[in-house]
């Protein structure tokens, strides 16, 4: 089942055309990472899944219903305000103790409840976020960059609990990144964006394909291969696109 179908989206801003014709569908319970250059309109088509930009041409079609969680880049608090992380979970919608707690769980940080905000490491902060998105028990989760500013280490255990997350609750996932090495392991299927889409498949097919070396070169291989682990179900072995080696001018 489609949670998510994008159809021929483009957008502008002003002058400048970040996203041309970009289709692509999320299933329900895959992982699907998206990779690209700066300016290459990542966060522009994650901000248009979730509604908060409107396409200049084509559409984005959600499931009726479905159930969005998303995990920004950063969150500003400030560091002044006394709040704990159970009283920030529990903004804005009331969440319950219970679900806060099984939130924080699943995000595995099950001991921060008290902890004040102010005072969390970043990758604890991260997971903070993590567990305010999962409160909703989403359908998609969607992440922008969740890991900046995290190093190597923080960033892989970050995202092999973002695996066990899709493992116990089913939800789909599609995020964006940096981070090659550890975002394409952790993924079902990669989709290679430069203003539009390059190519798609399998994280080792895309590794290898033309298209994503044109942009990021050839040494992922071997860091892919030392994260790289079994998955739930088959990929399907296949990239296909031909790709723009032209950056947009367009910054997202």
């Amino acid at each position: 089942m489609s949670l998510v179908d994008v159809e021929n989206l483009s957008i502008r801003y002003g002058a400048n055309t970040v996203l041309s014709n970009v289709s692509l569908g999320i299933d329900a319970g895959e992982i699907v990472t998206i990779v690209g250059p700066n300016g290459s309109g990542k966060t522009s088509l994650l901000r248009a899944i979730i509604g908060a930009v409107k396409p200049s041409k084509g559409k984005v079609t959600r499931a009726e219903g479905v159930r969005l969680g998303y995990v920004p880049q950063k969150l500003h608090i400030d560091p002044t305000l006394p709040m704990n992380v159970a009283r920030f979970l529990a903004l804005p919608h009331g969440a319950t103790p219970a679900e806060i707690a099984a939130a924080l769980e699943q995000a595995g940080v099950p001991d921060l409840a008290g902890a004040q905000m102010s005072r969390l490491s970043g990758g604890q902060f991260q997971r903070v976020l993590l567990a305010r998105a999962l409160i909703g028990k989403p359908q998609l989760l969607i992440l922008d960059e969740a890991t900046q500013g995290l190093d190597q280490p923080g960033s892989a255990a970050f995202y092999r609990q973002i695996e066990t997350v899709r493992r116990d609750t089913g939800c789909a996932v599609l995020m964006i990144s940096h981070e090659l090495h550890v975002v394409m392991s952790a993924s079902d299927r990669v989709i290679c964006l430069n203003g539009h889409v390059c190519c798609e498949g399998a994280p080792e097919v895309v590794a290898s394909a033309p298209e994503y070396r044109a942009l990021f070169g050839s040494g992922t291989m071997g860091a892919l291969a030392l994260y790289r682990h079994d998955h739930d179900h088959d990929h399907e072995h296949h990239a296909h696109g031909a790709c723009n080696h032209t950056q947009t001018e367009a910054a997202e």
